[in-house]
């Protein structure tokens, strides 16, 4: 029976330890992590640029942006290979202390696009911080 059953788990969380100072925010920088071949972080700023931030991403952390944008991401195979997890977080660029943070778990059974995983973070986030 165990073996004819599949699990089904999804779970998707949002975490904002300062919703006026992520009100506050205008300008972003997604910082992409190194082994990142997939382009997740521009995803990730695509997705704050339709909620009106200017936003860049990169490798090199600026200092003259409102707040820095990191992520990890897990990967794993179930025929295809497949976003199993997502977390991001959004930190204060001057200490890197987190203003707020979302994760998305998706099993094969619910899985997610890598976009439609963006998008939930990121809208869970907000969603938090109004």
């Amino acid at each position: 029976m165990a073996l004819t059953s599949g699990c089904a788990v999804n779970r998707a969380t949002a975490n904002v330890d300062n919703p006026a100072a992520l009100n506050g925010l205008k300008t972003m920088y997604v910082s992409k992590l190194e082994p990142d071949g997939r382009g997740i972080n521009v995803l990730i700023a695509d997705k704050l640029r339709t909620r009106g931030y200017t936003v860049a991403t990169g490798t090199e952390k600026p200092l003259d942006v409102d707040a820095l944008v990191t992520y990890k991401d897990k990967w794993m195979w179930d025929i295809t290979m497949y976003m199993l997890e997502l977390t991001i977080t959004i930190r204060d660029p001057k200490n890197d202390f987190p203003l707020a943070s979302g994760n998305s778990f998706h099993t094969s059974l619910t899985r997610k696009s890598p976009t439609e995983m963006v998008d939930e973070v990121v809208d869970n986030i907000f969603k938090q911080g109004k």
